[in-house]
């Protein structure tokens, strides 16, 4: 078996992701699918941290439409990623995989709140930790999270699933037939361009700590393990 290529991941999931083709709530098969190759990664001694999106279940916009203020709107988003984060911990250990769900918002019933220290010393027994409730500050994305998160844990590379999306591209290829597909790009070629990946503040992140960004798609199972062994898939971003 090949050895993988980083020791220490974080692994970016939309809530969308979780949803599949319905594009709202928790598709059973997907999740467990997720888990799946999760734990491939465990049983290759990789280090695994997730974070998940909440869009699946409330997107900012709606509170938008309703009039709603930005901050309440966003809070409700971050307790959206805690139920996410719940139910993939609960498949993560229907396979047998310890899992540890660490909140940016104090729930003590539910998670552990947050710990960079906790968090390593769960890393390094093996445990995949679910980072949930983005960084617990309204105006930021989760996208800003794992940023945020890969570099306070030291985090080799953050692994980007995107739901039906297989890498980066020029303009949205399911609207644009003459989108191109990038295979490397720079931090400062997503900002100059305005390439829709991550937002601009995760981006600056992942560039002042040199923190390496592999864009894929996860409908393909099996893809998270083909990264993490470092075979050329999707779109790789890093450096200036």
């Amino acid at each position: 078996m090949s050895s993988p290529k980083y020791k220490r991941v974080v692994l970016k999931l939309s809530g969308e992701a979780l949803a599949g083709d319905k594009g709202f709530g928790i598709h059973p098969s997907v999740i467990k699918s997720v888990a799946s190759q999760i734990k491939e990664l465990v049983e290759l001694n990789v280090e695994v941290a997730v974070v998940v999106g909440g869009g699946n279940i409330w997107r900012g916009k709606i509170g938008e439409e309703m009039g709603m203020d930005r901050a309440t709107a966003d809070y409700m988003g971050m307790l959206a990623t805690v139920m996410n984060s719940l139910a993939l911990q609960d498949s993560l250990e229907q396979l047998g995989i310890e899992t540890r769900v660490q909140t940016s918002i104090e729930m003590r019933q539910v998670a552990e709140p947050y710990i960079r220290r906790r968090a390593i010393r769960h890393l390094e027994k093996k445990r995949v930790v679910i980072f949930a409730a983005g960084t617990g500050n309204p105006y930021f994305s989760t996208d800003t999270t794992a940023a945020l998160r890969a570099a306070e844990i030291e985090a080799d590379v953050i692994l980007m699933a995107k739901n039906n999306v297989d890498g980066v591209y020029s303009a949205d290829p399911r609207i644009d037939q003459n989108a191109k597909k990038y295979d490397e790009l720079s931090y400062l070629d997503l900002l100059k361009e305005g390439l829709a990946v991550m937002d601009s503040t995760a981006s600056s992140l992942c560039m002042d700590n040199d923190i390496p960004l592999i864009v894929f798609s996860i409908t393909e199972s099996g893809n998270i393990k083909r990264a993490i062994l470092g075979e050329t898939i999707g779109t790789i971003v890093r450096g200036k």
